[in-house]
């Protein structure tokens, strides 16, 4: 395998975030991403929600077999707030991510940012 170390930052505004209920639908959309981007899990994911008055949201985390993935979302504001992570030392197609956004939480608006951190932080166009 070559190493590859691209980052891929998305926040986006969603009409539909998870909520508390939804622990179990969450865990199951980050495995259906890292399969859709064929990577392996080695821990995890570990998903739970905060219900912290001003913070209240899910948080899942996955260690992946080249790095990991971590999304957050805020569902107290109007439309939530999402932040995921994708960081992999393995190439991905981060179409496939923003595909699988918009699909489960009806994104309203995404920003993204793909860096390559080989030696540096050099930004990749999308």
């Amino acid at each position: 395998m070559t190493l590859e170390h691209k980052h891929l930052i998305i926040r986006a505004n969603i009409n539909k975030p998870p909520g508390n209920e939804d622990v179990n639908t969450l865990t199951d959309w980050i495995r259906k991403v890292i399969r859709s981007i064929d990577m392996k899990i080695l821990g995890g994911p570990y998903t739970t929600y905060c219900d912290v008055k001003g913070n209240k949201g899910m948080t899942s985390v996955t260690i992946i077999e080249t790095s990991h993935i971590a999304l957050h979302t805020w569902d107290e504001v109007s439309p939530a707030l999402l932040q995921l992570d994708v960081y992999s030392c393995a190439d991905f197609d981060p179409n496939i991510i923003f595909e699988l956004v918009n699909e489960e939480f009806e994104a309203v608006k995404i920003e993204k940012k793909f860096i390559n951190r080989e030696h540096g932080l050099e930004e990749v166009i999308l």
